[in-house]
């Protein structure tokens, strides 16, 4: 209990200083989608990012290993030559299909370099919101250790 507690403490403090410094606002730190992120398939991501659909493009590298010896830990990249607000990693097979979730400001480089976990081998999705629309690249990643589910 006392663990919980302390970790508890130390999130709070930290989104507190980040809110202090300028590097979050307050409303960024409580305005999150929690709907996308509680959905279980690419559907129900695309509906709660206000997405009717995507369309592919070459002008979007997807940056993840052909086999992922750790589920834990899979590198995942994501750049685009297209002028990007947003962008999005999903993982097809995972429990919660949205990965993670970036947002851009005007002038912003489009790439993002993150790691995510993955419950089993699966389609990855880098998802780029640019002019209103969204455009995606996949890639097939097979994991040999079990990550999030395993």
């Amino acid at each position: 209990m006392n663990k919980q507690r302390r970790s508890v403490v130390q999130i709070t403090a930290l989104i507190g200083l980040m809110v202090t410094t300028g590097l979050i606002s307050q409303s960024q730190a409580q305005d999150w989608n929690k709907a996308a992120f509680d959905g279980k398939s690419l559907d129900d991501v695309m509906k709660a990012l206000g997405a009717s659909g995507f369309e592919k493009s070459n002008a979007i590298t997807l940056n993840a290993p052909d086999i992922a010896e750790n589920g834990a830990v899979v590198p995942v990249g994501v750049v685009t030559s297209l002028k990007a607000t947003q962008m999005a990693i999903l993982v097809e097979k995972n429990p919660s299909a949205l990965a993670a979730q970036f947002f851009f400001p005007e002038g912003a480089q489009p790439f993002v370099t993150t790691r995510v976990k993955m419950a089993q081998s699966s389609n990855v999705y880098g998802l780029v919101k640019a002019d209103g629309k969204w455009y995606v690249a996949s890639k097939e990643v097979k994991v040999t250790l079990g990550g999030c589910g395993g």
